[in-house]
């Protein structure tokens, strides 16, 4: 892409894994409002389970999650006796045991739990609900904190997909985010995940990392692919360090400017697609035969707030601190700061502080995000019928891309529009116009690329 278009486009936005957006949620949704929202949940709808295990042993510079950093066992043990009462209060107010159908272990790194914890927290789960005998269970995995123990007691209690975070092999580059894991670290792991047969391996790539360059990017993506992964997620680094102050200690000197952030992306993406993977959306890749590349093709992708997914239930629930559910009635979203989480859970509150209701406009422009995000491509007319909306609301949001359709970055044929090669990077950028809360939070959203 010209340097000038990626000046134009590389705008603040949402990823949009919500609709609206997490600036937005408020404190009239509490533990109160959630609890009810829970009882009201219909006994035959489908669960995903996201669990937030908020430690780490060693701060990432360039992490954005909320995590907290310790080296003794003791206040990992203390969370997820929290952790543990919360699911009990949260099936406790659902009106029947209801089915899960996916559960995502995140963090944080669920690394860090022993594995005497995790398979207790696997079978708490298998207690309070109906989890599916297909369900997926995924868990985030660090190479550098995980053990052949850990990994055969995440085998033994039926996890099926590991997300290893690599970010990228170069030593320069893991020296200067704070993140040393030799080639040979994640190597060893993934040897334990197939000995022990969990069957689905994914691997997290970044780019924009200091002192990285395409030509860099291009041999982490090759010893990547040679441990065939199902799946490849490619994520833009978020450099924020007014929101995430440990940030500030990586160099700003090294990090690529705009022109080669875009380099890089475009490198990485050609390179995965020479290797036969499938672009998925903005930034994931998948195997041809892998469902997520299929669920592509059949234009039944999601996206949540775990970003692209094959995961279509309709609830989300979210556990733990900072953890983030979404409902038919809304979204909300549990204290993060670790001690006031723990508080709330130990007084037998549920711990959510914020949220949102959605109203039928926020469903509708929802769908209109949603497949854009996923398919780069959306029938205005075709979403709005499933509404019975009119679709002539949204000519104004359409005419606003003009400029962007001038430009080479999406084609438009009445109220239909697509994204080109060039403008899939920038495809946030076009669901902008549908969000109509977007002025009042884009200071706080990561840039396009």
């Amino acid at each position: 892409m010209h340097p000038d278009l990626a000046a134009k486009y590389d705008l603040r936005v949402p990823r949009y894994t919500s609709y609206p957006t997490a600036p937005h949620f408020g404190p009239a949704v509490g533990s109160d409002r959630y609890g009810e929202w829970l009882s009201e949940l219909p006994t035959d709808a489908a669960l995903s389970l996201y669990l937030h295990i908020a430690y780490c042993a060693e701060m990432c510079w360039f992490c954005g999650c909320h995590t907290k950093i310790t080296r003794q066992y003791a206040p990992v043990a203390d969370y997820m006796d929290c952790l543990w009462r919360e699911i009990d209060m949260v099936a406790a107010r659902l009106p029947a045991p209801m089915a899960a159908k996916h559960i995502h272990f995140g963090g944080g790194s669920p690394t860090i739990l022993s594995p005497d914890d995790f398979v207790a927290t696997i079978a708490r789960l298998r207690r309070r609900f109906v989890v599916a005998a297909d369900a997926e269970i995924a868990v985030e995995l660090d190479p550098r904190t995980a053990d052949e123990d850990y990994v055969a007691a995440m085998a033994g209690s039926g996890v099926t997909r590991a997300s290893i975070g690599v970010q990228d092999f170069n030593a320069e580059v893991q020296q200067a985010i704070n993140r040393i894991q030799p080639y040979d670290v994640t190597a060893r792991v993934i040897t334990w995940l197939r000995r022990y047969g969990v069957p689905e391996i994914n691997m997290d790539l970044v780019y924009g990392l200091p002192h990285q360059t395409a030509e860099s990017l291009k041999e982490t993506i090759d010893l990547a692919v040679d441990f065939q992964p199902r799946r490849i997620a490619l994520f833009g680094y978020a450099h924020v360090p007014w929101m995430k102050k440990h940030q500030r200690l990586i160099p700003e000197a090294a990090l690529p400017d705009m022109a080669e952030r875009w380099r890089q992306y475009e490198t990485a993406a050609t390179r995965l697609m020479d290797f036969g993977y499938v672009q998925v959306g903005l930034d994931h890749f998948a195997k041809a035969e892998d469902e997520m590349a299929l669920a592509l093709a059949e234009n039944r992708l999601h996206r949540n707030f775990q970003g692209y997914t094959t995961d279509n239930a309709a609830i989300l629930l979210g556990f733990g601190a900072s953890g983030i559910g979404s409902l038919p009635q809304g979204y909300v979203a549990n204290e993060g700061t670790l001690h006031a989480y723990k508080q709330m859970i130990r007084a037998g509150r549920l711990a959510t502080v914020r949220g949102i209701g959605v109203t039928a406009d926020d469903l509708l422009r929802r769908a209109l995000i949603e497949r854009l995000m996923c398919d780069l491509a959306l029938d205005v007319e075709a979403v709005c019928a499933s509404f019975g909306a009119d679709p002539e609301q949204f000519d104004s949001a359409l005419d606003s891309l003009a400029e962007m359709e001038a430009d080479g970055l999406l084609l438009r044929q009445g109220r239909r529009i697509s994204m080109t090669v060039p403008g899939r990077p920038l495809v946030r950028a076009a669901c902008a116009v549908f969000d109509r809360y977007l002025r009042s939070g884009e200071a706080r959203h990561s840039k396009a690329v």
